[in-house]
């Protein structure tokens, strides 16, 4: 039963957030904004009359953060598993790399110190052609370094 509701939820989510994507809802809502200015001076400006407009801006609001969110989760995480296969099918990246999502922020700090330590290496020779792994980046660019000097002799 709960999958059947969620599955119902999700198909009406999605179609409500690519409609309200769409140039037709906007033209709508510019649509509604005008009738309500055209309509102003028939309330007389009334504490009515604007009440009408900031109930319905805050529903619509409320609502559409969810939308918005719900969006958002379903194309990160479909973004985040794209970047894990080409992770996992790069020879030489490193697999540690593929929960990143799930790391404290101390351990993204912690590499992202490291991925400056590689931009400090690679700055020091020219050769844009390397990579260089999280895994043993130091060693591999000395033994990388080391291997274009002997062959260079």
């Amino acid at each position: 039963m709960a999958v059947r509701i969620n599955r119902f939820l999700e198909r009406v989510a999605e179609k409500a957030t690519k409609r309200a994507g769409s140039s037709w809802a906007f033209a709508w809502a510019v649509l509604v904004i005008v009738v309500w200015l055209v309509s102003g001076p028939a309330f007389n400006f009334s504490d009515t009359w604007q009440l009408v407009i900031n109930t319905s801006t805050t529903i619509v609001t409320f609502l559409m953060v969810f939308l918005i969110q719900r969006t958002q989760n379903k194309e990160t995480q479909a973004m985040q598993l794209k970047l894990n296969e080409l992770v996992a099918a790069l020879k030489g990246a490193s697999n540690r790399l593929i929960d990143l999502e799930d790391w404290t922020e101390e351990e993204l700090v912690n590499l992202h110190r490291h991925y400056r330590r590689l931009a400090e290496l690679a700055r020091e020779h020219t050769d844009t052609h390397r990579s260089l792994s999280v895994d043993s980046a130091e060693a591999r660019h000395r033994s990388k370094h080391y291997s274009d000097d002997k062959s260079a002799a």
